[in-house]
Parts: C-alpha cells; structure tokens; sequence
C-alpha cells in the first residue's frame, strides 16, 4: 500500500504505507492494531484463512489480536444454509483458538460471484513500549525466518488441484501438503509473541502474496534498509518441493502466510533460535540487514545479484 497523508489530530501512528499491512491508532495508554484482508484465492476452509491472515498481521507489530469482524459475501446460486454454518463454525473454531472474540459483521447473498468471499477485521492491542515498528532496522541485523517458505500456498494447491496431484503424488504425501493448513500451520501470532520475549526485534513481517521475495522487498523498504539474503538457507518444505516440481511454480514467489520474518539484533539472535527450538519451531538466520544503497540482493553460489520481485503471485497463475 502506497503512503498518504492523514491529518494530525486523527491519532494515527501508523497509516497506509508500502510494505505495511496494518495500521496503528493512539488510544491514551495503548495502541490499537486494525487490520483487514479479504480471502479470495481459497474456496475451502474460508473462515479459518480469514482469522488467522489478519492476526498474523496484527501480531507482526507486536500486538496480540483480541476481535475479530467479518463481511462474508455469497453466491447467489450455490449457496446453502450448509455452506454458511461451515463457514461460521470453522471462523468461531480459528478465533478460539487465538483467544479472539467474533464481535461483529455482515452477510449477504451477492450477484455475480462464484464462490463465497470472506473478508476479515481484526483489531489488537499493544502497550506502547512494545509496538514494533520496521523503521527500527539497521545494517548487522540478522534476518531470521521460521518453518519455511510457501506454506499457505503450498496448501491451497494441494486443496484445489488435487486430482491432478493425485496422479503424480502418493497419497500420503498429497495428505500432508493439504494439511499443512493445520501442521505446522499458516499462523504466525505465538512466534510473534515468543519472538518479543526473547529477542532485541527491530522488525516482523509475514510473507504473504509474492511469496518470500516480495515479502523481503516490502520487508526492505518499510525500513529503508538493503538486504543480503543466502538463497541456500532458505528452509523449503518437502511437500512445496514435490508440488513446485509438478506443477512448475518457484517456490520463493507463492503465497506464504506460516513464515514469519524477524529482524533483530546480532547479539540477541542465538537466545531467540534457542527460543524458537525450545517451542519445536524451525527457524534459521536467512541473511543480514545492509544500508539502503545496497538493494535487495540473493547470495547464491557465492553469487550475488538483486532480487526479482515477482510481477505476481505463482497461486494467480495457477488457478
């Protein structure tokens, strides 16, 4: 999102900015986070995407997501009281699981749409001290990243292109990328939290849309830093592997929501992958923050060259 100017006396701390998916309100002692976000490349487990995307935006700023709004827009001809329960019971089922409250919304059956689109609100809080801002990085940062690239798309795939994975993949294997959703997951919130307490964080962002390559890019630039990232040490599951094959996707350029980007201090970094092992979360220093001029760059090979930002999301040309 492009940066626009808001008045003064709005009590916005943090607006619509390029590499910012939420935004921030003074409310006296704390901080409000807002975020919204629609679902629109998934048909199944819509409710569940929708909680779980907007907190972890939320949770990125160092907030913990408590309410959660939803506008759930129907199909006129494919829509069933069954279908609306389904989509109800797998919501109220992602909020309890983060401790959030459904507060509100709105549903409606609407003309020309194939499939049910759920768009979410979620709001949290932050006490002022700990809100962590992207502005914060400064070269000899590391660049920490957890469980591993593609998650959320690699699940998405392994949904809506099952019969043709089907006949390339074991059945076991097609099992686990479809539940990938749940194990490891697409939230990031708990890391986020455990993140906080344990590191010097400077900065938290999710890779969603573009992948790990446009999530760097935003990454980068919300902060005014460069970056060197080590392509190789990239953790990429077995599951996105055997997909990216078959159906010929890069992997670093699919919708990745389930990792979690940290920046923190050098010093600070060892405590923080002991913390994350500790919980039994994969993670890995992935590269380094550097000065502004020096772009975003891959290091492959002993190579480097700058990092291609994808003109889309692989999930958009897929399905």
């Amino acid at each position: 999102m492009t940066a626009c100017q808001v008045p003064r006396n709005s009590r916005v701390v943090l607006g619509p900015k390029f590499g910012e998916d939420a935004a921030v309100i003074d409310m006296g002692d704390k901080y409000l986070v807002a975020k919204t976000d629609p679902i629109t490349f998934a048909s199944e487990r819509i409710g569940w995407y929708a909680v779980n995307i907007n907190a972890n935006d939320v949770a990125t700023l160092g907030a913990r997501p408590l309410w959660f709004l939803a506008t759930l827009l129907l199909p006129q001809t494919s829509t069933s009281l069954t279908l609306v329960r389904h989509i109800f019971r797998d919501t109220l089922q992602a909020c309890a699981d983060l401790g959030v409250t459904l507060c509100g919304g709105h549903t409606e059956v609407t003309l020309g749409l194939d499939r049910p689109i759920l768009v979410g609100q979620m709001l949290g809080e932050v006490a002022k001290p700990k809100l962590v801002r992207k502005e914060s990085q400064r070269p000899g940062d590391v660049v920490l990243l957890t469980r591993g690239i593609a998650i959320e798309g690699t699940a998405i795939l392994a949904r809506e292109k099952r019969t043709a994975l089907g006949r390339e993949l074991p059945t076991e294997t097609l099992r686990r990328a479809r539940g990938l959703l749940f194990r490891p997951g697409i939230s990031v919130v708990q890391d986020a939290l455990l993140a906080q307490r344990h590191g010097e964080i400077h900065a938290m962002h999710d890779p969603t849309e573009g992948g790990l390559a446009s999530g760097l890019y935003e990454l980068a630039q919300a902060g005014g830093v460069g970056l060197r990232v080590w392509r190789d040490k990239v953790p990429i599951l077995e599951e996105t592997r055997r997909l990216s094959e078959i159906l010929r996707f890069d992997p670093f350029a699919l919708i990745a929501s389930g990792s979690l980007l940290v920046v923190a201090s050098a010093d600070s970094a060892p405590e923080l992958l002991r913390a994350f092992s500790r919980r039994h979360v994969t993670a890995a220093i992935i590269g380094e923050v550097r000065e502004a001029a020096e772009g975003v760059q891959w290091v492959e090979n002993g190579r480097a060259e700058p990092l291609r930002v994808p003109e889309r999301d692989e999930i958009a040309r897929l399905l």
